[in-house]
């Protein structure tokens, strides 16, 4: 038996031990422990006991892997402590540690069931199983009524035995309780430390921490520290032996408090996985809720800053349709002129005709062609008299100038031909010259220049100020029985292809310059200018977004400001969940997605908002065309604004000291 005794691995041995605090930054260097050296076997029931200062509560912090030693060796089952990495002494403590403070250390914003659940969390237990466990655990310990209470809503015994379920919820190999019965009256300090007993007696390592000798008394081996050293060793009642000891703990069944035994050693069962995605936005949305209020102030700027983007760029293309619209309904988008121009050689006037109607008409993407001569002439209906301006052109003038017809017809290629004296008059010269609404001009005739003509057509209102005071002639009549001159004033084309307005007017120059041996003659593209200004409206817009984009940054930087505040004051739940086995990426992915959710709702809020917004601006009248381009790019910047601005915060909450958290107010 003795052989076998001295064979045995200690579950937890401390070889010289030593901690101290400071000595960087001039700051003197206070050593807490001193030389520790301690054996622990599975399953004994130890208590340490000390006075304040002793240094009882930093060797328990040692010993359940939430701090490291300054020097000394610390081996867990035989492995050594000091070369795991931050991520595995977290798998260590989820695995084979559970916590009881003396101040509980529950996370207010969970009921009790989801605060035991905790540790099965980040051991990546299924949702069902933990669930059936925690409440399992909570009816063995007398609370499964109040699985839903939060733990405002539970006196301080309930709570204690709250964090005791939480400490056995991954199996709890070791026990760590820290001053358990500290806050506690009498009655349920009894039940606690009875609660550590069977505990003890069904296997578990109970490692308890107390400056009451009357409490440390109840353990099996008393171990007494006195200024950072261990001075007294005693036991209080015979030990278990070791087989039977060890076969409690291996053995445990469900049902019994070894239930759910601790993982096995160097599996990173805490990995995240795609089937937890529903637990941490739950969580998530569980923790804004709580601080609604605060939550609400962060996604003010996010939402104004969305909304902003789109109504502001929505406007803005709004803005730009609508130039763009009422230049086509004047006919000025797609519209090419030629106008005649000085001989570079001879310096003469050119002068244009028919016949270069006929050549521009052969160039591609030429819709439709007409020469146009705009003369002064005077009108006379009845007694009215007008002087206005005589438009003389072909047929095709009414595609040409995107014109149509309030009543009456327009001109034909028949009234070309046969010289025919008829003509079609603008809103407002109609309006001059019938001025009685009741009156229908067609069929009428009225003097121009003192030659009859007949009136065919009525044009609608185009808003252009020429085109509503004009009056309208075939081009063959105007030379002949008006102007008494065969040559064109310019000539107006349509082209089919706005895009590619540019080769069309190359085209026209070439075919014309051949024609005519000269360039005696200019081309002007309308849809020059109206790029110019689309391009300008675009310009605005970017400004516009611009200006926009600036509301998310600052919205960003609240979503920062907050989750800063957020991390100061849940300093101390980041050091709770640390200790129950929450890597440091648990932790940064728990703020992050808390950051990025702020940031998604904020984003739909915004587009709801904006649209909301949109549709009241054109019940008003104002030019509105949603983007749907503006609203992913809205959308995409909050998410980015999440991540970029909430990654600070989260790294700052996972790179936080376990011992310092736990310890903060």
């Amino acid at each position: 038996m003795s052989g076998e005794r001295e064979e045995r691995v200690p579950l937890i041995e401390l070889s010289g031990i030593r901690k101290h605090y400071g000595g960087s930054g001039g700051a003197p260097a206070v050593e807490v422990l001193h030389g520790i050296d301690l054996k622990i076997d599975a399953g004994e029931f130890v208590a340490l006991v000390g006075q304040s200062g002793s240094g009882k509560s930093t060797l328990m912090h040692v010993l359940g892997c939430l701090d490291r030693p300054s020097s000394g060796q610390y081996r867990f089952a035989g492995r050594d402590i000091g070369s795991m990495s931050p991520d595995e002494l977290a798998s260590l403590r989820r695995s084979a540690f559970g916590f009881v403070f003396q101040g509980y250390h529950l996370i207010r914003a969970l009921d009790a069931s989801h605060n035991v659940q905790v540790p099965a969390v980040y051991a990546g237990m299924a949702p069902e199983q933990r669930q059936q466990r925690a409440q399992a655990l909570l009816a063995r310990l007398g609370l499964g009524e109040r699985a839903g209470y939060t733990p405002h809503q539970l006196s301080g015994g309930q709570q204690q035995r709250v964090s005791i379920a939480r400490a056995l919820m991954n199996g709890g190999q070791v026990i760590l309780a820290d001053e358990p019965t500290g806050a506690l009256d009498s009655g349920s300090g009894k039940e606690v430390m009875a609660l550590l007993r069977e505990l003890a007696n069904a296997g578990h390592t109970v490692i308890l921490i107390t400056h009451d000798p009357k409490v440390a008394a109840q353990a099996r081996r008393v171990l007494r520290i006195h200024d950072g050293r261990i001075v007294e060793e005693g036991v209080q009642g015979a030990p278990l032996p070791s087989r039977e000891r060890d076969a409690r703990f291996r053995d445990a069944r469900p049902g019994t408090w070894g239930e759910g035994r601790s993982e096995p050693q160097g599996k990173d069962v805490g990995a995240f996985r795609l089937s937890n995605l529903r637990e941490v936005l739950t969580g998530t949305w569980r923790t804004l809720w709580i601080s609604r209020f605060r939550t609400l102030l962060t996604l003010l700027g996010i939402v104004i800053g969305v909304a902003s983007v789109i109504v502001l760029m929505a406007v803005g293309l709004g803005s730009s349709e609508r130039t763009l619209a009422n230049l086509a309904a004047f006919g000025s988008t797609h519209r090419v002129m030629v106008w005649p121009d000085n001989d570079p050689v001879t310096g003469k006037w050119g002068q244009l005709s028919v016949q270069d109607v006929e050549v521009v008409r052969t160039v591609p993407n030429v819709e439709a062609v007409v020469p146009f001569n705009p003369r002064t002439g005077n009108l006379v209906a009845d007694e009215h008299r007008f002087t206005t301006w005589v438009l003389a052109t072909g047929a095709d003038a009414y595609r040409v100038f995107n014109l149509k017809m309030a009543t009456g017809r327009y001109l034909t290629e028949k009234d070309e031909t046969e010289l025919a004296p008829v003509v079609v008059l603008g809103i407002r010269t109609r309006e001059r010259l019938f001025p009685d609404p009741a009156v229908n001009p067609v069929g009428r005739y009225l003097q121009i220049n003192r030659m009859p003509f007949q009136v065919v057509g009525v044009l609608q209102e185009t808003g252009d100020d020429e085109e509503d005071h004009t009056a309208m002639v075939p081009f063959a009549t105007g030379a002949q029985r008006l102007w008494g001159s065969p040559y064109a004033g310019g000539i107006q084309l349509r082209v089919s292809d706005l895009t590619q307005v540019d080769q069309t007017v190359a085209s026209i120059e070439q075919v014309l310059e051949q024609a005519r041996q000269t360039r005696d003659f200019r081309v002007y593209a309308n849809a020059v200018q109206v790029r110019s200004q689309n391009e300008a409206s675009r310009q605005q817009g970017l400004m516009l977004a611009l200006i926009a984009g600036i509301s998310l940054v600052v919205g960003g930087i609240g979503v920062m400001n907050i989750m800063l505040m957020s991390v100061k004051e849940r300093t101390r739940e980041i050091g709770i969940r640390m200790a129950v086995g929450a890597r440091q990426r648990d932790i940064q992915r728990q703020f992050l997605t808390e950051a990025v959710v702020v940031s998604l709702v904020g984003g739909v809020a915004g587009i709801v908002i904006g649209l909301l917004i949109g549709v009241a601006l054109i019940a008003w009248g104002v030019p509105v065309i949603f983007s749907l381009r503006a609203m992913l790019l809205a959308f995409g910047c909050a998410l980015a604004t999440g991540l970029i601005f909430g990654l600070m915060p989260a790294r700052q909450a996972a790179r936080l000291d376990p011992v310092v958290a736990l310890g903060s107010e």
